[in-house]
């Protein structure tokens, strides 16, 4: 593991305090820009032209902003701000995934990952501190919840990556190619601000990413998948990891409220305008839990009933958790059946586990509302003992 929290970014980061009432623009999308500058008595196209400059240029200060006038420039000044989470670390894994910890206000942490491939260069994206659900395998679930990321704390991830990364790359092309709302978090409990923050993501005055390239992921808020399909259709992926109710009960909790009938009845509906839209169902490979082939029939037959693709995730392990990794074999007899089914299916490549970068891996710093991070590590004691 490389440590490079030393690499540091061209443009300043301000930092302010708790107090600070002036309008954070990065966390303003095209239409909360434009009623802004209403609201200052500028001109609608005064919003395309900041936003540009904060996040194509990487521009953090309004005295660089050259276009505008002097007498807006102060008054931007004195009545907002362009901030961004504080950097605490900063780590590269061997095989060239970075990782970064980001601090947040109310003594809280959150993780983002960049995945480098030859075709793409995928950021992951954190949503939540901590996450409202408790997947039982993933890390980010045992740490509890504290607050919904703002919609400027979601952005501010990808505008960080893109500077940084054109630092470490030396280049002035595009890294990040592809948006993932797969990190700490579930993005559709943040519906508002995750939102808000795509539109961004997809402003051509901003990133310019196709609604394709941007993947949220969701353990499956059924009425909220509905209302993104309203608000901002980008690709979907489904945290399913069970193929049958009983057994997606004991892995993903919120199953008990949105069932598995319920959930692929609302990807259908998500796709039913679109003949080549398909919604990606991510399956996390537990050894002996849910990789038997009883398993990977009663998948496929769900796959039946909804245009989709699946992707099986070797399960990325984590202190304190029972669950084991399934073996290369166990997965690859899985993929093969599915595949004989006529399932679309691809096996993902574990990234970036020496740096606990790897998908279910991301913990952040927690400062838990909900106690559970406190009856986990309880829970560890009595395991010792």
């Amino acid at each position: 593991m490389t440590d490079i929290a030393n690499l540091k970014i061209d443009v300043e980061v301000k930092r302010t305090s708790t107090s600070d009432s002036r309008v954070n623009l990065m966390g303003l999308d095209r239409e909360a820009m434009e009623q802004y500058f209403a609201s200052i008595g500028e001109k609608s196209f005064r919003a395309s032209q900041v936003m540009k400059w904060i996040h194509q240029v990487g521009v953090n200060d309004f005295a660089e902003m050259t276009n505008l006038s002097k007498a807006l420039r102060s008054s931007l000044s004195a009545n907002a701000k362009i901030t961004v989470p504080e950097i605490i670390s900063d780590n590269l894994s061997k095989d060239g995934t970075r990782k970064w910890l980001l601090k947040v206000p109310g003594k809280s942490a959150i993780e983002m990952v960049f995945i480098p491939e030859d075709s793409r260069g995928t950021l992951c994206v954190s949503s939540q501190v901590g996450c409202t659900l408790n997947c039982s395998f993933c890390a980010t679930g045992k740490q509890g919840y504290n607050r919904d990321l703002t919609t400027a704390e979601i952005i501010g991830q990808v505008w960080l990556a893109k500077h940084l990364l054109a630092q470490q790359y030396k280049t002035d092309k595009r890294i990040v190619s592809n948006v993932v709302m797969m990190g700490m978090g579930e993005p559709l409990m943040n519906f508002d601000n995750v939102v808000s923050a795509m539109k961004i993501m997809q402003d051509d005055f901003c990133f310019g990413l196709s609604k394709r390239r941007i993947t949220l992921s969701t353990a499956g808020v059924v009425p909220k998948i509905d209302e993104l399909k309203k608000a901002c259709p980008v690709s979907l992926a489904v945290s399913l990891h069970a193929p049958n109710d009983e057994l997606r009960n004991e892995l993903v909790p919120l199953n008990k409220k949105y069932n598995i009938e319920k959930l692929i009845d609302a990807c259908n509906r998500y796709v039913a305008d679109s003949q080549r839209a398909r919604i990606t169902f991510e399956y996390v490979m537990l050894d002996g839990v849910n990789d038997k082939l009883e398993h990977a029939h009663q998948l496929a037959s769900i796959m039946k009933k909804v245009p989709g693709k699946v992707n099986l995730i070797p399960f990325n392990p984590f202190d304190g958790i029972q669950y084991k990794r399934s073996s290369n074999s166990r997965i690859n007899r899985f993929r093969d059946l599915l595949h004989n089914k006529g399932v679309i299916v691809t096996v993902r490549k574990t990234r970036g586990d020496d740096i606990e970068a790897a998908c279910g891996q991301l913990a952040g710093d927690v400062m838990d509302k909900t106690k559970r991070s406190e009856k986990f590590r309880q829970s560890l004691k009595e395991k010792i003992q």
